[in-house]
């Protein structure tokens, strides 16, 4: 093979390169998002209710674990692992943060879906997502009862990963 030659096939093999590291990045299982705010109190927070009158405020959600779920109904993804929420809505307390929505569109998705929030706050503006850290939807906190981040995962929520690293968080074994 003449050295022009071998040169019109480096594109080809660096394009195949690069689409194997993709691949196996792609097969890992996503690992927890790294966040400054691990270990630390929740940021305060203020959103109107889905539902109507009230807020959804930081300083309710201690006391006991909850799970924090960042999700939106034009979200793909939050489609993909609703599934999950709705049967872990059985044995844990999870509230919803619906970010960048409207809210009629987000409660027609969740007529449509089920909904397995005990509340969800409404982040139009995305104050409380950017405070949180959010990178995009959808994005898990679970909060110690004290009120700390314990962990954070960006990316949806497969049924091992809510069974291996999200309900041992919560008192609910593995």
């Amino acid at each position: 093979m003449t050295a022009r030659r071998m040169i019109l096939w480096l594109p080809l093999a660096a394009l195949l390169l690069l689409l194997a590291v993709a691949g196996v990045r792609l097969s890992r299982p996503e690992a927890p998002l790294p966040s400054p705010l691990v270990g630390k109190p929740v940021p305060d927070f203020a959103l109107p209710l889905l539902g109507g009158d009230g807020v959804l405020a930081a300083a309710a959600l201690r006391g006991r674990p909850v799970v924090v779920n960042v999700f939106a109904s034009w979200c793909v993804a939050c489609a993909a692992e609703h599934p999950v929420w709705l049967a872990a809505a059985q044995e844990a307390e999870i509230v919803g943060i619906a970010w960048m929505d409207d809210p009629e569109k987000t409660r027609a998705w969740l007529a449509e879906r089920g909904d397995p929030y005990r509340a969800v706050g409404v982040d139009r503006d995305s104050r409380a997502a950017l405070d949180l850290g959010v990178t995009g939807a959808p994005e898990t906190y679970v909060l110690a009862a004290d009120g700390r981040i314990v962990f954070k995962f960006a990316g949806v929520v497969t049924p091992e990963i809510w069974r291996r690293r999200i309900r041992p968080l919560l008192g609910g074994g593995s």
